[in-house]
């Protein structure tokens, strides 16, 4: 048995320091709570969407909250693979800094964060003022 001593340095701190404590867990196919509920959200939205029409032509409304339910299990299924294998062996933020990037590459706007997307070369020069 391991004695609480054993573990604290001299110092007063722990030898082993738990870094993952503070990451958000896996819940469901390798998505987060937060990756999972954003998934969710657009996938049920796409699903409704593609329901309204479905309803009309069919006649039963009933459809438009089939759609809904149908494109959220189905995104939920297929954004769980494709996150999973982009995330495997990546930093925990990875995703995140990525939907930023793409965010302030494609819409400049919403670049709250102030990210560089400039690509090329740099230079410094000296400039005199008189």
């Amino acid at each position: 048995m391991v004695e609480e001593h054993d573990s604290l340095l001299a110092d007063g701190t722990l030898r082993f320091l738990p870094i993952r404590l503070n990451n958000q867990p896996v819940v469901i196919g390798g998505l987060t709570a937060d990756e999972m509920w954003a998934t969710l959200v657009a996938s049920s939205g796409a699903g409704l969407a593609l329901g309204v029409p479905v309803a009309i032509l069919a006649g039963n409304l009933a459809l438009v909250l089939a759609g809904g339910l149908l494109g959220g299990v189905f995104g939920l299924a297929v954004a769980s693979r494709i996150l999973r294998r982009m995330k495997r062996g990546r930093p925990d933020t990875w995703f995140y800094r990525q939907v930023q990037l793409t965010l302030a590459r494609h819409l400049p706007a919403l670049n709250s964060h102030r990210l560089i997307v400039r690509s090329g070369a740099w230079s410094c020069r000296r400039t005199e003022r008189t």
